[in-house]
């Protein structure tokens, strides 16, 4: 969609521009120097603002790592949380903080993966420092960097970087102005390419041969469904329970790309009768969520969110407790690698291998 506002924003976007460039280009030239952890990093990151599916891929590496045996810890900065400096928030045994406190992204990370190490921090060096003191006895084997393209104070084993095949880069612009963090050219600073999101491999042609450009190897992968689980009391006897054989539902979240979120409840068999989309990340207040239940209670409707945005809700309970008058759903989203797996796990073995 256009932006109404996009030759207001240019200056901006090339001033940022500018300022990135030079960023990287003290780093390529040793006059930023990077520090060296004294555990392994493998950093999985993106170009754009969000909705490139990095989230579930952190997931699905987190998840590799415990399947060969090795521990591996999460370091993130927990966009929006509501804490300060550093904070433990799973030890690998015992779950600690809440959303409210870690971040709606990183305590879902957590949650789903119980035996990975999981610390946030500003300052993602701070983060790495009270890993390696706190758990001295029993290192974790792999450190994962997540959202840290950008983040180079940190040298990295392994530099993973995710895009969005649907996004139209050769036209994209820099922040402000569009959704680029940085061009489409610095992807040759990755070691290696994941191209995300790819529905169709013949319309995902165009940003391949881009990507392929960069000489880095490139590895497919695409989002799909996981579970689709009751979280109110209203439809489930226990905490969680599955789908029922038909579903409609107003479908509401703050995310980057809500068509994804629909095209998905579709394919899951659910009627999205209605829907509500606020911001990626936007807060979720009581007025909006009173609004969203109660046009839900009109139509006679199920409510249904992503599960991003349950983990956000489920920090503040009082949020939780507004919308579960009607039978409430999230859907679980995972990574499928379906070309180029054997590529990224020899090169996330080599990390803990050296």
């Amino acid at each position: 969609m256009h932006n109404p506002f996009s030759l207001l924003l240019r200056p901006f976007a090339l001033i940022y521009l500018s300022i990135v460039q030079l960023r990287n280009a003290l780093f390529d030239r040793k006059l930023f120097k990077a520090w060296k952890s004294p555990i392994p990093v493998v950093s999985i990151g993106n170009i754009s603002a969000g909705g490139t599916g990095k989230t579930p891929l952190v997931d699905w590496v987190v998840k590799y790592y415990l399947s060969i045996g090795c521990k591996p810890a999460i370091v993130s900065r927990g966009y929006l949380r509501e804490s300060k400096g550093v904070q433990l928030v799973s030890d690998g045994v015992r779950i600690m903080l809440s959303s409210r406190e870690a971040g709606d992204e990183t305590a879902m990370l957590a949650w789903n993966n119980p035996d990975a190490i999981v610390v946030v921090a500003e300052k993602r060096k701070d983060a790495v420092t009270c890993i390696a003191s706190r758990f001295a006895k029993r290192l974790p084997g792999v450190i994962i960097l997540d959202d840290a393209f950008q983040h180079r104070a940190i040298e990295r084993e392994l530099n993973i970087a995710v895009i969005n095949s649907a996004e139209p880069f050769t036209k994209a612009k820099m922040l402000p102005e569009g959704r680029l963090r940085e061009p489409l050219k610095n992807l040759s600073r990755a070691d290696l390419v994941i191209v995300n999101k790819i529905t169709d491999e013949e319309r995902a042609g165009s940003i391949m041969k881009e990507v392929e450009k960069t000489g880095r190897p490139v590895v497919k992968a695409r989002v799909k469904n996981g579970e689709l689980i009751c979280f109110s009391g209203t439809c489930a006897s226990s905490d969680e329970a599955p789908l029922p054989k038909t579903l409609t539902a107003l479908a509401f979240a703050g995310i980057a790309s809500p068509e994804n979120f629909l095209e998905s409840l579709k394919t899951e068999g659910v009627t999205v009768a209605a829907y509500r989309f606020f911001r990626d990340h936007e807060s979720l207040s009581a007025k909006k969520l009173q609004a969203v239940r109660r046009e839900a209670e009109k139509k006679g409707l199920s409510l249904i969110t992503t599960e991003k945005d349950y983990f956000r809700m489920l920090g503040h309970p009082e949020l939780i407790r507004i919308i579960t008058s009607r039978p409430c759903y999230y859907l679980k989203i995972e990574t499928d690698i379906f070309e180029g797996k054997e590529i990224l796990h020899a090169m996330l073995k080599a990390v803990i291998d050296k």
